[in-house]
């Protein structure tokens, strides 16, 4: 029989030959201005110390603003040409780690202008994209190869809200699938609504309108997010930074709380962004852009409801996107408007961050994925 000290030993050689055999990497979108700059980032990322270590990078496509993965993170998906007059597409890419290097796939007309946000179903085959200025949800059939087909189908809306400025027709912001895929949530922030679509991957119009639920006039529904559990959703509402909590089940949702994620009146108007909650489920992130720039941290309840803890500075402007990577050590920020990409470490004890003094300089960068690669 091994000797304690013996399997100690052995588990420390496993432990050390498994670190050598994945690779985790961090995929960055930005909004670069021009196709003569860098689009697309990929960084190598040390998932001891949080450090990262640039790998490639692609040009020659305009404003690749929010990126999905595959599940198998062999294809990128984009939302392109965004914040462009007339324009608007989503794109795909295949990334060779063994060359280091990001190809173009596909590029496929968005179905409205401005695209701001992607997702696929679970079984690859279908990818849903949100327009935002032109109010739009298309979806794209996903073939094999990584490559994009022409959308089957494009759910267009004229509603409005009672913000004159920026609520006169619908604003779609994401578009997210429901734990078991039965359906799609999408906020509209021009019209004050999250909007629930039936989803079945084996029709040839696999998406199909359904209902909707009213969030508070003049709020802007932006993003939204399930927790692991399945049983509750939380969307964060960019012109009233709030968040709204609701009970989930069997697709609908049923409001539990609604709360501010600013910890002050701003100078000019709100403006939050992102919500993310960490893999355990215990805590809440959500970023607010504007004069704060900071992650509000909130702890949830066995309930879904959510007590704030804290508020971590971004360490840079305009925190549009952040994300938390799978093992919930690490919490990184993308400052559009600073172009840095920020690491944070995260105590997943007490949900609080600290800073790992890794900050990464680029132009625009407004979409953050993750994934490890076992090689």
């Amino acid at each position: 029989m091994l000797k304690r000290s013996t399997l100690l030993l052995l588990l420390a050689m496993f432990t050390h030959l498994l670190s050598y055999s994945q690779d985790t990497y961090l995929f960055v979108g930005s909004y670069n201005g021009a196709k003569d700059k860098d689009g697309i980032y990929i960084y190598r990322m040390n998932m001891q110390t949080g450090q990262l270590t640039k790998v490639c990078t692609y040009s020659a496509i305009l404003n690749p603003s929010y990126l999905i993965l595959s599940r198998d993170g062999q294809y990128i998906y984009a939302c392109s040409e965004t914040r462009t007059p007339g324009m608007g597409s989503v794109s795909s890419y295949t990334f060779d780690r063994q060359q280091q290097k990001i190809t173009l796939l596909s590029k496929q007309d968005s179905g409205g202008e401005n695209p701001v946000y992607l997702t696929t179903d679970k079984s690859g085959a279908w990818l849903v994209n949100g327009n935002y200025t032109g109010g739009s949800i298309a979806v794209f059939p996903l073939k094999a190869d990584g490559t994009i087909a022409p959308a089957v189908k494009v759910i267009p809306f004229t509603d409005h809200s009672i913000d004159t400025g920026r609520q006169k027709t619908a604003h779609i912001h994401s578009t997210v699938f429901s734990p078991d895929d039965r359906y799609v949530f999408s906020p509209d922030l021009g019209a004050d609504k999250i909007r629930r679509y039936r989803f079945e991957a084996a029709q040839s119009q696999p998406l199909q309108p359904d209902s909707s639920v009213r969030a508070v006039p003049g709020s802007g529904p932006r993003h939204f997010t399930f927790h692991p559990n399945g049983k509750y959703a939380y969307c964060i509402e960019e012109m009233a930074g709030a968040v709204s909590a609701y009970r989930y089940a069997d697709g609908q949702l049923d409001s539990i709380q609604r709360l501010m994620t600013h910890g002050k009146e701003p100078y000019g108007f709100y403006n939050s962004a992102d919500i993310h909650i960490a893999p355990d489920g215990r805590f809440l992130y959500a970023s607010n852009r504007g004069d704060e720039n900071n992650i509000a941290i909130y702890r949830i309840g066995d309930d879904g409801r959510l007590t704030f803890v804290a508020y971590q500075s971004t360490l840079g402007e305009h925190p549009r996107n952040f994300l938390i990577d799978p093992s919930g050590k690490f919490l990184l920020v993308a400052n559009q408007i600073s172009g840095d990409v920020v690491v944070f470490r995260r105590n997943i004890q007490t949900g609080r961050l600290t800073y790992t003094g890794v900050k990464v300089k680029m132009t625009g960068p407004s979409s953050l994925q993750i994934k490890t690669y076992h090689n």
